[in-house]
Order: structure tokens, then sequence, then C-alpha cells
């Protein structure tokens, strides 16, 4: 299927490859949903996550797959197009950095993802699975998710400001474990230098970081 059209989309562009120069503030945002699940020997195996684009992103893409000339059903371009984000993100790491006790935590290949459209909006999900099984025991296991440029804001999903309830959950959790969502406190530095980066001029690397949130999964021993 021939889409050359959807790479001058900046959002679309970004998750289909990386840019060569990134914008230092946010062009576009992804509401973030987050489920860590356990095996039943109470490991963490796997981080599900959800990502919402935006309306607007998600419209000017929605019409784009819909100009397309192709036989294809539009179930079928947006596999095309899951598929697509799934190969460029795994060069990204996922968006996803995840750590236990101050080390990294390496991760294994998505096999497991969709795009399909929910109330109005695009809604990617993946199954990232651990490179090997993970027993909390006394520390916490924490992730942050984001775009290094910071051309897209990533936020857990919430409603007046505050997480809802759905934006970090644990399923088949020990007795014990909980889940919480620190919120960002980005330098004062650079908060300013973001702010005053004019859309034609580029980001240091990394600066997404400074302005992502922590989820923190923690189980008492």
């Amino acid at each position: 299927m021939n889409r050359p059209s959807l790479f001058v989309l900046p959002l679309i562009a970004l998750l289909l490859g990386p840019a060569p120069n990134a914008y230092a503030h946010p062009h576009g945002w992804i509401d973030l949903g987050m489920t860590v699940q356990f095996d039943d020997q109470g490991r963490v195996v796997s981080l599900e996550q959800r990502w919402r684009m935006d309306p607007f992103y998600s419209l000017v893409l929605m019409e784009e797959l819909a100009a397309v000339e192709s036989a294809d059903s539009m179930e079928e371009r947006l596999d095309q197009l899951g598929l697509e984000i799934r190969d460029n993100l795994a060069a990204q790491q996922y968006f996803t950095e995840l750590s236990y006790d101050s080390q990294s935590v390496p991760v294994a290949e998505v096999n497991d993802y969709s795009i399909r459209r929910q109330g109005g909006r695009l809604v990617f999900s993946f199954l990232l699975p651990l490179a090997k099984p993970l027993e909390l025991a006394g520390a916490a296991l924490r992730y942050r998710v984001f775009d290094p440029s910071y051309y897209i804001e990533v936020l857990h999903e919430a409603k007046d400001e505050v997480p809802s309830a759905e934006a970090l959950t644990l399923r088949g959790a020990p007795e014990g474990c909980s889940g919480h969502i620190l919120p960002a406190d980005p330098d004062p530095a650079k908060v300013a230098m973001a702010a005053q980066l004019d859309v034609d001029e580029t980001s240091e690397p990394g600066l997404g970081r400074f302005f992502a949130e922590t989820g923190e999964v923690v189980c008492e021993t």
C-alpha cells in the first residue's frame, strides 16, 4: 500500500520513523494507560501500554488513510500502520525507560500490538515483555514513557490533572503490591529552554525525559 502523504504529518512522521530534527516543545500529545502484568509466581512479566493519540492527529490520519487509493479495507490499512509504528518504535526502545533498584531492566521485542479507532481517537496498544520475569523484592520498579525529542508529550490518562484509576493498574499482582504515578519535576532551566525554542529550532537529545511522569510499582516483602 502506497501512503507517502502520511510521512508529511509531524506526529505520524515521528512514530513511523525518527526525524533528523525534532522541535523542543510538544506538537502533539498521547494519553497513556499502563497495566503491569504479573505471572502466577508473582513476578512482573510485561507492560501493557495504551496510547490514545490526540483528537486532531487522529482525525487527520484517518482522513489520510481514507484518501489512499487501495482495495484494502480500513481495518487492513490500520493493521499495516500499526506494524510500521511498532517496527520504528523498536529502534527507540518503544519510548519506554524501565528500571528496578536503579538498574536498567531490559525488554524483549513487541509482537502483540494493534491500532484501532475509539471514541474519535486512534489508540495504539501493545504488550512490552520484559526480557525475563522480575521479582519485586523490596525495591521499586519504575518506568517512564516519553518521546526523547519532546515533540510529543506523553502523560497518563487524567481528569482535572489527576491520573485516572485506569492510568496505572496491576494485573495478577500478589497481595501487598501497589502502583503510583509521580508527576514530572523538570529543572526550571529545562522548562525555560523548552519554552524559548521556536518551531524551527531543535532540542537537545533526551529533553523529553525531564518532562516525563514516573510510574512506580512496589510490592511489600
